[in-house]
C-alpha cells in the first residue's frame, strides 16, 4: 500500500544536474553524479509521492506509457527499499528502462493524477525512480543475461538496431529463436548510437546492454545493407521470419527557401551522426560548429540535440527558430485536459545552457557569401494556418525582415519517413502515404512472414512506443513461427496515444 499523504509530505523534486561550465567542457552526460545510497534515498522519497491511483492513468496505453509500464508497483517498491524486486517488476514490461529513463519524455508523467493541478506539486518524477531502479539494477547485478533452455529451431532476422529491433530481437532470442540483428553502420544502435548525443545518454550504456544480448545468444552483424550486401534472395532463403526495424530516417527538407544550396546549410543528422561518431572515436568531424553562428531551424528533441551539440562543439553563438508562438508554461485545459499530452514549452538542459531560442518566426533566405558559403539567414515574423485543404501554411504577419548572421543552418524540421531502399523493393514492400510501412493486424506486412515495428510503421515517435512495438512484433513473430506465443504483446498495430 503506498502512502496516501506522500505527495503532501515531499515536493517534486528532479535529478540535479552538473553546473553548466562544467558540462559544456566536456561530453558526458548532463546530471550530477551521486552516492549510489544518496541516490537511492532521494529516489525513494520521489516514489513516496505516488499515490496508488485506483485508475492509474500513468500505465495506460493511450494516455500514460504504452509499454504497460506497472509504475505504482515499482514506486512502492522503491519506497520500500525493495530495489531488486523493482528492477524485476520494471524488467518485466520494458527491456531497456535505462534508455527510456534518460530518453523518453514520460508521457506517464502527464497521466499521473498528481499533473492534473499544479496545486498538488506536479506529477510523480516516475522517469527519475525509472532510471535510478535501472541503474541501481546495474551497479548491484540484478540485470544478468536470461538464458533459454529450449530452442525452436527457426531463425529470424532483424533489420535494424535501434530501440525497436533491439526489443524485438531481445525477446524472440528468449522465445528460443535463432536472432540475427543486421545494422548497415558499423556499430549497433541505430539512433541510439548515432543520432542520441553523448551527453543524453552515453554510450556505455548502450554497450553493456548489448553485452547482455549478445550473452543471451543474439548475434550482430554490422556494415550490411541487407537488399544490397545480403540479397534478398539470401535474406529469405536463411530466415523463417524477417523484421523490419529500419526506422524513419528519411530527413525533411525545405529546398524552398532561396539560399538552401548554400554551403552550411545542413539536415540535422548531418551534423549529428559525425559529432557522435567524432565521440566514439572515430576523428573530427566534417561539420563542426566550432567558432560559428549557428542556426537551428525547428523547435523539438533533434533540435535541442543539435543545439546542445554545437555548444560544446565551441559555437560562437546558437539560435533556435520555431514557426509557432511560445507555448505556455503550464497546461492549458482548454487545448490540452489531463491526461492528455499537454502543449508546453519543453526546456531542454540545452536550452539552459547557452544560446536563446525565437518563436513565431521563419527563414525568407539563406544569405551567402562571394564562395558559396551561407553567412547569414533573413528572418520574417510569422503565423501557421491551416488552407481550406486543412494543409499546413505559414504565413508571414510583418513587412520587418532581420538579419542575423549564420555560418552553420541545422534543418530539424523532422522526418517524412522510411528511406527509400533496395530491400523494400526486393520484398514488393511499398510505402504507404505517410511514409512508412504499412501491416495487418498481426504486425505481417505484404511480404508474407515479413514483419514490421518502430518508427518504420508508426513514423518518427518516442523511444517508448519503439520498444512496445518491439515487443509486439516479437510475440507476432513467435506465433507465426510457432502456432502460440506467451510473450506480451502491449500494443495493437492501430494504438495511438490519446490527443485531442
Amino acid at each position: 500500500m503506498a502512502d496516501p499523504r506522500g505527495f503532501l509530505k515531499h515536493a517534486r523534486a528532479d535529478a540535479p544536474k552538473r553546473p553548466v561550465d562544467e558540462r559544456l567542457g566536456d561530453w558526458q552526460e548532463v546530471y550530477a553524479a551521486l552516492s549510489t545510497e544518496d541516490r537511492k534515498a532521494e529516489t525513494s522519497t520521489q516514489a513516496a509521492r505516488c499515490m496508488d491511483c485506483g485508475i492509474p492513468f500513468c500505465h495506460s496505453g493511450s494516455a500514460g506509457c504504452p509499454l504497460g509500464n506497472l509504475i505504482p508497483e515499482w514506486n512502492n517498491m522503491v519506497r520500500r527499499g525493495q530495489w531488486q524486486d523493482a528492477a524485476e517488476r520494471l524488467h518485466a514490461t520494458n527491456n531497456f528502462p535505462e534508455f527510456t529513463g534518460k530518453l523518453c519524455p514520460a508521457p506517464c508523467e502527464a497521466g499521473c493524477v498528481l499533473a492534473i493541478s499544479p496545486e498538488a506539486g506536479g506529477a510523480v518524477a516516475i522517469k527519475r525512480v525509472e532510471e535510478t531502479i535501472a541503474e541501481v539494477g546495474w551497479a548491484n547485478d540484478y540485470v544478468t543475461a536470461r538464458l533459454t533452455e529450449v530452442h525452436s529451431g527457426k531463425r529470424v532476422a532483424v533489420v535494424g538496431s535501434g530501440p525497436g529491433g533491439l526489443a524485438a530481437a531481445q525477446q524472440l532470442t528468449r522465445a528460443g529463436h535463432e536472432v540475427t540483428v543486421y545494422e548497415r553502420d558499423d556499430r549497433i544502435g541505430g539512433l541510439l548510437r548515432y543520432g542520441i548525443p553523448e551527453f543524453k545518454m552515453e554510450k556505455s550504456v548502450l554497450d553493456r546492454r548489448l553485452a547482455q544480448m549478445r550473452a543471451e545468444g543474439t548475434r550482430f552483424i554490422t556494415g550490411c545493407e541487407v537488399g544490397v550486401d545480403l540479397t534478398v534472395e539470401e535474406l529469405r532463403a536463411g530466415y523463417d521470419a524477417v523484421v523490419l526495424a529500419v526506422g524513419a530516417l528519411r530527413g525533411r527538407d525545405d529546398t524552398t527557401i532561396p539560399g538552401r544550396d548554400l554551403k552550411g546549410v545542413h539536415l540535422a543528422m548531418e551534423h549529428l551522426v559525425p559529432a557522435n561518431k567524432e565521440c566514439e572515436g572515430d576523428g573530427p568531424t566534417p561539420i563542426s560548429a566550432q567558432g560559428k553562428h549557428v542556426i537551428i531551424l525547428g523547435g523539438g528533441d533533434t533540435g535541442a540535440d543539435c543545439y546542445g551539440t554545437a555548444t560544446r562543439q565551441g559555437a560562437l553563438s546558437v539560435t533556435q527558430l520555431d514557426n509557432y508562438p511560445q507555448p505556455p508554461t503550464t497546461r492549458d485545459d482548454d487545448r490540452s485536459p489531463w491526461p492528455t499530452w499537454p502543449y508546453i514549452l519543453r526546456t531542454y538542459p540545452a536550452h539552459e545552457e547557452a544560446g536563446e531560442r525565437k518563436f513565431a518566426v521563419a527563414i525568407e533566405a539563406f544569405v551567402g557569401d562571394d564562395e558559396g558559403n551561407v553567412r547569414a539567414v533573413r528572418l520574417r515574423e510569422v503565423k501557421v494556418q491551416r488552407d481550406e485543404n486543412g494543409r499546413r501554411q505559414v504565413v508571414p504577419v510583418s513587412d520587418e525582415v532581420q538579419e542575423i548572421p549564420c555560418d552553420l543552418a541545422l534543418l530539424a524540421i523532422g522526418f517524412d519517413g522510411v528511406e527509400h531502399m533496395p530491400l523494400l523493393d526486393g520484398l514488393g514492400i511499398s510505402l504507404t502515404k505517410r511514409g512508412t510501412i504499412g501491416c495487418g493486424s498481426n504486425w505481417e506486412t505484404t511480404a508474407p512472414g515479413v514483419f514490421v515495428c518502430g518508427d518504420a510503421h508508426r513514423g518518427a515517435s518516442l523511444v517508448v512506443w519503439a520498444i512496445a512495438e518491439g515487443r509486439s512484433v516479437a510475440s507476432a513473430v513467435d506465433a507465426h513461427l510457432t502456432g502460440a506465443s506467451q510473450l506480451p504483446s502491449p500494443v495493437h498495430p492501430t494504438a495511438l496515444p490519446l490527443a485531442v
